[in-house]
C-alpha cells in the first residue's frame, strides 16, 4: 500500500505527545504516521510488538519521533500503568486516538459467545480502560482530546455483522457520553465513522468471500473505497486545535456511500 504525502506545512502537533492504539496496521499506523509527520511525539500502541516496532521504524525513518507501547488494552491496570510511564517519559499526553478493533462475522444464530465477548472487550471495553487511565492526565492539564473509531456500520447497521455493529453502535454511546461528562474538563471526544477501507482486515474478509476491491468500489457513489490515510487525516483535524469547538460528533467518511 503507498502511503500518501502529508500536506507540506502541516505541524499541528509541535509539542504535543499522542497515543494511537492498534497502531501496527491499517488505519491505526496511518494514524500514528499522520500525527508524527505533523510534529507529534506518537506512542505507538499494539498488542503486536514487530506490528508496532515497524510502524515505529517508518516514522523514524520519515524524521518523526514514536516509540512503541505493548500492553494488554484489556487488563485497566496494564492501561493504567503505560499511561502513567508514558507521562512520567514526556510530561503529557495530548491526544488518544483509541483504533484498536476486531469483526467478527455473524447473525445472532450463527455467531458464537465468544466472538461477542470478544468484540465488546477489544472495540469498547479496551476504549474504557484506556479512557479511565488517560483522562486524569488531561483533566490535571485542563486539555486534551480524544478521537476513537466507530463505523458507518454502527450507524446502519448491515446484514450478519451482529456483534461487530453492536460494539461500533456503542463505541458512539461511549463518544458522545464521554464529550458531555468531560466537556467542563476542557476535554473534547469525537469518532469517525468509516465506511469501507483498504486495510489489511478488509483484504482478508475479500479472500475469505472472493470479492475484490473493484466490486466494492462499485458500491461507492464516490467510484471507491476509502483509504487508511484519508481516515487518518479526519482523526488528525478532530484532534487539532482547528476543532476546538467540535465535540460529541460522530464524522462520516464513506464517499456517500450507504451501508451495503
Amino acid at each position: 500500500m503507498t502511503r500518501r504525502p502529508v500536506p507540506s506545512g502541516a505541524v499541528r502537533f509541535a509539542g504535543k505527545v499522542a497515543v494511537v492504539t492498534g497502531a501496527g496496521g491499517g488505519i491505526g499506523s496511518a494514524i500514528a504516521e499522520r500525527l508524527a509527520a505533523e510534529h507529534a511525539t506518537v506512542i505507538v500502541a499494539d498488542v503486536n510488538r514487530d506490528a508496532a516496532e515497524a510502524t515505529v521504524a517508518r516514522i523514524r525513518a520519515a524524521g518523526g519521533a514514536a516509540s512503541a507501547s505493548v500492553f494488554d488494552l484489556l487488563d485497566g491496570g496494564a492501561c493504567a500503568a503505560a499511561a502513567d510511564e508514558i507521562v512520567a517519559a514526556h510530561g503529557r499526553i495530548d491526544v488518544l486516538a483509541n483504533n484498536a478493533g476486531v469483526n467478527r462475522r455473524g447473525a445472532l444464530l450463527e455467531l458464537g459467545a465468544d466472538d461477542w465477548s470478544l468484540s465488546f472487550a477489544v472495540n469498547v471495553d479496551a476504549m474504557f480502560h484506556l479512557c479511565r487511565a488517560v483522562l486524569p492526565h488531561m483533566i490535571a492539564a485542563g486539555a486534551g482530546s480524544v478521537v476513537n473509531t466507530a463505523s458507518q456500520w454502527g450507524l446502519y447497521p448491515v446484514p450478519g455483522h451482529l456483534a461487530y455493529n453492536t460494539s461500533k453502535a456503542a463505541v458512539v454511546a461511549f463518544t458522545r457520553n464521554l464529550a458531555r461528562d468531560y466537556g467542563p474538563s476542557g476535554i473534547r471526544v469525537n469518532a469517525v465513522a468509516p465506511g469501507e477501507v483498504r486495510t489489511p482486515m478488509l483484504e482478508s474478509n475479500l479472500e475469505r468471500t472472493g470479492r475484490t476491491v473493484a466490486d466494492l468500489d462499485r458500491l461507492v457513489p464516490f467510484g471507491r473505497i476509502g483509504e487508511p490515510e484519508e481516515i487518518a487525516a479526519l482523526v488528525a483535524f478532530l484532534a487539532s486545535d482547528e476543532a476546538p469547538y467540535l465535540t460529541g460528533s460522530i464524522v462520516e467518511i464513506t464517499g456517500a456511500q450507504a451501508a451495503a
